[in-house]
């Protein structure tokens, strides 16, 4: 199963460092918070990725092409300039990376419409480049597949500024983006969807995925929801990234469930 997640946002409210990177290389320790998403997917044994990239792309192309020259150890022959041996230095052996340009301003429903071509199986993950979370990936999957709706999405409480899930039982009723009151779930990202969604997205720029399709998709009764009572965090602003800092420095980082 492909693993999706979407890296083209700007990233406004954390505009101290992604006016100089793009928001999912923004670090956690030493290495970018995309990079701990796809630790938590590897964990499981999900390692084929398509990144839905936009605002500064560039910068993550960089990064994973140059991966194994950062991360490993390296012999380099001087005045032979193809004799570099790469000794190895890391452990994220077979992870398959495909970078997908979607546009610096297309919405996330246009991203995944344009990288429809790259998923091959019948469902795949879809996830948001700066949020973390010790989500049983394992466990959500068997949820979805038991249910046999169209999508699943991970709820998590509660936090006013994201897109509210209106529950019965497990079934998600109604969609609604950022009410400017929360009482109950959220929407946390983590989501298994079936291929039918892109039948709901186009490649229109302003084909927007939680407001259009998700919303639709909750209405038709194709919509469920895997409740996380356990941890959850994303990277909206500096408090958070220096949140999410000092539990790494201080060895209570939750969403390390890789050893």
């Amino acid at each position: 199963m492909k693993v999706v997640i979407f890296c083209g946002g700007i990233g406004t409210r954390l505009k101290e460092e992604t006016e100089f990177k793009p928001k999912p290389m923004v670090k956690i320790g030493n290495k970018p918070i995309l990079w701990h998403i796809m630790k938590t997917f590897s964990h499981y044994g999900y390692k084929d990725f398509v990144l839905c990239l936009g605002y500064k792309g560039d910068m993550i192309r960089e990064y994973f092409y140059n991966y194994e020259l950062l991360n490993s150890d390296v012999t380099i022959e001087l005045g032979c300039k193809d004799r570099i041996d790469i000794h190895r230095g890391h452990e994220e052996i077979g992870w398959k990376i495909t970078l997908v340009d979607t546009g610096e301003k297309t919405l996330k429903g246009g991203r995944l419409k344009l990288i429809e071509k790259y998923v091959d199986s019948d469902e795949f993950f879809l996830t948001y480049g700066d949020g973390l979370a010790n989500v049983n990936i394992q466990s959500l999957l068997e949820f979805h597949q038991k249910h046999k709706k169209m999508a699943t999405v991970t709820g998590i409480n509660p936090a006013s500024r994201f897109g509210e899930l209106v529950v019965a039982g497990d079934s998600v009723t109604a969609f609604n983006e950022k009410p400017e009151k929360s009482s109950g779930l959220i929407n946390g990202g983590y989501m298994v969807l079936n291929k039918k969604v892109f039948d709901y997205v186009t490649c229109d720029e302003q084909c927007d995925f939680e407001v259009g399709a998700m919303e639709k998709i909750a209405h038709e009764g194709q919509l469920m929801v895997y409740k996380h009572e356990k941890s959850w965090a994303c990277m909206d602003n500096i408090r958070d990234m220096d949140y999410l800092n000092k539990l790494w420095n201080e060895n209570k980082a939750f969403w390390k469930v890789w050893n």
